[in-house]
C-alpha cells in the first residue's frame, strides 16, 4: 500500500483484541506488512510459499489470513472501506437497491470433489460465485458455490442475509435466470422487489444492458486479482476472503485517489 491508502485504511481496521484490553498477546508483525503481503498473494496469484523475502515468513501470513477470515475481521474491514467510499460518493451507507448474479469458474486440482460441480451451460467444472452488488459495484454479499447450483437456489441465501444486514433493501435486479418462483418468494419474505432485465431475443453481439452492466463490472474487477483467474482454494469460505480481499484493495486506492484530489484544508491558526 502506499502512504496515501494506509492513511485511508488504518482508522478502519478492526481494533485487536490484546489492545482493546481483551484477551490474547501483542502480534509480531504490524498490520501493515502483513496486509501488504496478503494483497500481493491475492494481486498476483502466487502460492503461499512463494512468498517473498521482503513480507513476513509465509506461515505467520497465513495465520493472519485464517485468523482474520475466521474472526470476520475481514468483513469488517471490508464493510468499513464500502461505507467510506459510499460516503464519498454521497451514498447513504445502507444501500437500498442493488444487483444479483454469478459467476462460474474453474477449479483447480486442489479443489475436492465435495465442494465442486459442473455447470452444464456454461460447460464449466468448478466453482460459482455470486455476488451482490450495490448500484455503485461494491459488494454487498458474496456466496461460493459447487458450479451445478443453480442461481435461484444460491439467491435464496444470498438475498435473506444481506436482507437481515441491510434493512433499507427493497428492489435487486437480476438477469432471466433468476425468473420463477424467486421473485413471488422475495417479495412475500424479505419484502424485496426482483426486477428481472431481460435480453431481447433478437439482440445480437455484445450489448450492454442496463443495471446488469453493474455487477458485470464488479467479476471484471475481481478478475483482475490473479488469485481469482480461478478457483484455488480448498474451503469455499476461503474463496469468499480472497474476493473480500480483493474488493478491499479496490476501495483502499479509491479512497487514496480521492485524498489526493481533495486535499484537508489547512488549519486555521488561533487568534
Amino acid at each position: 500500500m502506499s502512504d496515501a491508502e494506509w492513511a485511508a485504511v488504518r482508522d478502519l481496521l478492526p481494533v485487536p483484541g490484546w489492545l482493546a484490553g481483551r484477551s490474547g498477546r501483542p502480534e509480531g508483525y504490524c498490520h501493515r506488512q502483513m496486509i501488504d503481503a496478503i494483497r500481493y498473494l491475492v494481486d498476483n496469484g502466487i502460492k503461499w510459499r512463494a512468498m517473498p523475502s521482503d513480507f513476513p515468513p509465509w506461515p505467520r501470513v497465513y495465520a493472519f489470513f485464517t485468523r482474520w477470515g475466521d474472526a470476520g475481521l475481514v468483513a469488517e474491514l471490508h464493510d468499513r472501506l464500502r461505507e467510506a467510499v459510499r460516503r464519498a460518493e454521497d451514498r447513504d451507507q445502507e444501500p437500498s437497491a442493488a444487483v444479483i448474479d454469478s459467476q462460474s469458474v474453474k477449479a483447480d486440482a486442489t479443489v475436492a470433489l465435495t465442494s465442486r460441480g459442473f455447470d452444464a451451460g456454461k460447460k464449466i467444472n468448478g466453482r460459482k460465485r455470486h455476488l451482490l452488488t450495490d448500484t455503485l459495484g461494491l459488494l454487498l454479499a458474496v456466496l461460493v458455490t459447487p458450479a451445478s447450483t443453480t442461481d435461484r437456489d444460491a439467491a435464496r441465501i444470498l438475498l435473506s442475509a444481506a436482507k437481515g444486514r441491510f434493512g433499507q433493501l427493497s428492489r435487486v435486479w437480476a438477469d432471466g435466470g433468476y425468473t420463477g418462483h424467486l421473485g413471488d418468494w422475495s417479495a412475500a419474505q424479505l419484502q424485496v422487489v426482483l426486477d428481472i432485465v431481460r435480453r431481447s431475443d433478437d439482440t445480437g453481439g455484445f450489448q450492454v444492458l442496463p443495471r446488469r452492466w453493474v455487477v458485470e463490472r464488479s467479476f471484471a474487477w475481481c478478475l483482475r486479482s490473479r488469485r481469482l483467474v480461478r478457483d484455488y482454494e480448498r474451503r469455499t469460505d476461503t474463496s469468499e476472503a480472497v474476493i473480500l480481499w480483493s474488493m478491499t484493495m479496490l476501495m483502499s486506492r479509491r479512497l487514496a485517489v480521492r485524498r489526493q484530489q481533495c486535499p484537508a484544508p489547512p488549519a486555521t491558526e488561533a487568534a
